[in-house]
């Protein structure tokens, strides 16, 4: 039993991480009467409106992550985003906290060679060819082995910072500098990647508990430079597609180990199906959850990591999303977001506005859900809705 919030021994989270995946992970977790923390590097980030507790920290900073943890003692970390100090994770996790999934998943997911040597090394899933560079001639070495077109990323970053696609070794240079300018953490190890002739993108959301593992509809998405601009579910495959992706997903999940709902994103194509990336925890492209499932992404890793039950998980709808971007360029607080009563306007359409204090070029600060009883007049719905949200500057 947890009671209330402010009741004398509630249940914590701790949160390291909080954006608008997070924010939607602590308003779940407050409706089943769980106290919250929200960390993050930046003051006012979008889950620290909502947290009972907040912290700004560089949380790549080992040993003030550690006392911090060592100072709220939270029942459970959670980690939200890439950049954190995975190794201060371990040690604590050895100390006897607990760390969601694990601390070893966290720190294998948050570096990109760490879960790409487990797929295709260890578990022998299918990957894209691969090699790792850690200078730029090292690069142009890799880039002349693996073939043009290829991706080109730094080992840990987020919606798609620091990820090109370099088309010719004209470019290798060019996307070393992307690279470094949007690595998370002080490292210029970078992973190449062969070009997928993919027929689409898919998250498959997949959820471990006390009931076992369960899987969402899944999710096809559009993604631009690197980083998801719509997404809808369900995404339309075959049985034997979406058999071989579950038997993917099951196998790294496993692996990892731990509770939670882990985002696995894969490529469908002519071949058959490609392992590209996990996350374990709520994923961008999953916010269309909210309006098509009677769980969402959120909902369900709240209840998994506090080992509550999840026997199934219901589509109710098919749906959609859209991000709205900050289009300008231009960077500073003085703004809002208009066009949400337009938005709302259409039917069976929902708008979030993630609350991020800060606008600056390319960054995302909304999401428009729309459901219907099609995904193809859901996704026309969801990016009309979109393009009526705006951000505007004050004079």
């Amino acid at each position: 039993m947890w009671g209330a919030p402010e009741s004398k021994s509630p249940k914590t989270i701790l949160l390291l991480g909080s954006g608008e995946l997070g924010k939607e992970v602590v308003i779940e977790a407050q409706r089943l009467g769980v106290r919250t923390i929200a960390v993050d590097r930046y003051a006012h980030a979008p889950a620290m409106g909502v947290a009972h507790e907040s912290y700004v920290m560089d949380m790549l900073d080992e040993e003030a992550l550690k006392s911090l943890i060592l100072r709220t003692k939270p029942d459970l970390i959670v980690p939200e985003v890439e950049a954190i100090a995975t190794q201060a994770l371990v040690q604590l996790e050895q100390q006897g906290f607990k760390v969601i999934p694990t601390a070893t998943a966290a720190r294998l997911t948050m570096d990109r060679e760490g879960i790409r040597r487990l797929a295709s090394e260890e578990l022998g899933l299918p990957t894209a060819a691969y090699r790792f560079a850690n200078s730029l001639a090292e690069l142009e070495s890799a880039v002349a082995d693996i073939g043009v077109p290829c991706v080109i990323k730094p080992l840990m970053s987020s919606s798609g910072k620091g990820q090109s696609v370099c088309r010719s070794l004209a470019e290798v240079e060019a996307c070393w500098q992307i690279a470094m300018e949007g690595a998370r953490a002080k490292n210029t190890r970078v992973i190449v990647e062969a070009f997928v002739p993919f027929t689409s993108e898919i998250t498959l959301l997949t959820v471990r508990s006390v009931s076992g593992t369960v899987f969402c509809p899944p999710v096809g998405h559009v993604q631009r430079d690197g980083d998801y601009v719509e997404s809808w579910q369900p995404h339309l495959m075959s049985e034997a597609q979406l058999r071989e992706a579950e038997d993917i997903a099951r196998k790294i999940t496993d692996a990892l180990g731990g509770y939670g709902l882990f985002g696995v994103e894969l490529f469908v194509t002519d071949e058959g199906i490609v392992f590209s990336e996990v996350s374990p925890r709520p994923h961008d492209t999953g916010m269309v959850t909210m309006a098509t499932q009677d769980l969402s992404e959120f909902a369900l890793h709240v209840r998994a990591i506090l080992g509550l039950p999840v026997p199934s998980v219901s589509l109710l709808t098919p749906g959609a999303s859209a991000t709205l971007k900050s289009a300008e360029d231009r960077e500073g607080e003085n703004f809002e977001i208009a066009g949400i009563e337009e938005a709302l306007s259409l039917p069976r359409t929902q708008v979030r506005v993630f609350g991020k204090p800060l606008c600056k070029p390319g960054r995302r600060m909304a999401v428009a859900l729309s459901a219907a009883e099609d995904v193809e007049t859901a996704r026309s719905r969801a990016k009309e809705a979109a393009n009526l949200l705006k951000v505007v500057w004050s004079k």
